[in-house]
């Protein structure tokens, strides 16, 4: 139902995403979306190029009065750091980068390569995930994510709710819900720092209000966690994903391992556990979703690898770019966004309609029916 595409590089002068299939008749709020830009430029460990940006997106169509018409959606930011025809050829690519693989696919310099695979092309997909977050909202679905692990540095795994997550992590500047965790989180990224390295780690994304159904068992294209997982893997530096407890269910048994089902005429048909993360057979089971991404450490580094010199096939050090230390809590708030996108395509895909109005209908007769 819903489908995006991005336009841009990291130096040119304009990013750009067209979001198409978002129905008519919802109010599109560009402050949030321009806050939501801003998250992701936030986190401790981030690089000198977002004191440099202030990221803010115009809306170029889809939207008259401030409300969405049904057409597809617009977005555009302007770079203020608009150089790349300026910009040096390089030739060492960098070792966990997309610089050798795709100049050597592409048969160009890896200028271009990086300019495209750059982590800044993540700000349109927040733009586009923004814009399904008040969707979502608008039918009772809210989305929080937090940093539960840089580095060795972990947080304690215990289950928390989407309201804890947004009210912990608000000014945490490593988007973690534990202030304890969050001091030596910060101390590993400046340590990191200090040594010219980098730290990866690992974000979570809860997600609440969501009906039972989404997705389905039937084909392996339509089942919903799996379409997640694909999404949330095409983020940069991104190398695990985990539904619900995730690599843990491995060592458990199953009587451990799934979650019992219970009703109520309030509550209709619920789970007391959620070791699954909210999916069962591909579908959404009612329970809140829970998935975790691992990311890798940013594989541009102040003090370079080995790498080999393309022109002159000699080892040499690999090239460095301006880049962040860690991304993980930018990552986390890209992940939202992602989650946002993949999970107002199968509301749409199940409850579709053209118009806001028609999507309500709908949902609520599928409510009244799912509950009896």
């Amino acid at each position: 139902m819903l489908r995006y595409i991005t336009a841009g590089e990291s130096h040119g002068h304009y990013l750009a995403a067209i979001l198409e299939g978002f129905p008519s008749g919802l109010a599109m709020d560009l402050d949030f979306i321009n806050a939501e830009m801003r998250r992701r430029q936030g986190g401790f460990g981030r690089g000198s190029r977002q004191k440099i940006e202030t990221d803010g997106v115009e809306i170029l169509g889809g939207v008259i009065k401030k409300v969405t018409t049904g057409a597809p959606l617009g977005f555009l930011l302007t770079n203020k750091d608009f150089k790349i025809e300026e910009m040096p050829e390089l030739f060492r690519p960098r070792p966990g980068h997309a610089d050798l693989a795709g100049s050597v696919k592409y048969h160009q310099g890896i200028r271009a390569v990086l300019e495209r695979s750059s982590a800044r092309e993540t700000s349109m997909r927040v733009a586009v995930g923004a814009a399904c977050k008040l969707l979502l909202k608008a039918f009772g679905i809210e989305i929080a994510g937090h940093v539960v692990q840089i580095g060795n540095v972990m947080l304690p795994d215990e289950a928390i709710t989407v309201e804890e997550i947004r009210k912990g992590s608000k000014d945490s500047p490593v988007r973690c819900v534990c202030k304890k965790t969050e001091k030596a989180m910060m101390q590993a990224i400046a340590k990191a720092m200090k040594n010219g390295d980098s730290l990866g780690g690992k974000y979570e994304i809860r997600a609440t209000g969501l009906p039972i159904g989404l997705g389905s068992y039937v084909h392996f294209e339509r089942k919903l966690d799996a379409r997640l997982a694909m999404v949330l893997m095409s983020q940069q530096s991104a190398k695990a994903v985990e539904i619900g407890d995730g690599v843990a269910l491995a060592g458990m048994l199953g009587s451990e391992a799934h979650d019992e089902i219970f009703y109520s005429k309030a509550r209709g048909y619920f789970h007391k556990t959620n070791h699954a993360g909210g999916f069962e057979g591909g579908m959404t089971n009612g329970a809140d979703l829970v998935v975790r991404l691992t990311m890798k450490p940013i594989s541009t580094l102040a003090k370079p690898l080995a790498s080999v010199n393309m022109k002159t096939k000699r080892p040499e050090k690999a090239d460095f770019e301006r880049s962040d230390v860690c991304a993980v809590p930018a990552g986390s708030v890209i992940g939202e966004s992602l989650a946002a996108y993949v999970l107002a395509d199968a509301f749409l895909e199940k409850f579709g309609g053209d118009s806001v109005t028609e999507i309500h209908h709908n949902y609520e007769g599928y409510l009244k029916r799912a509950r009896a």
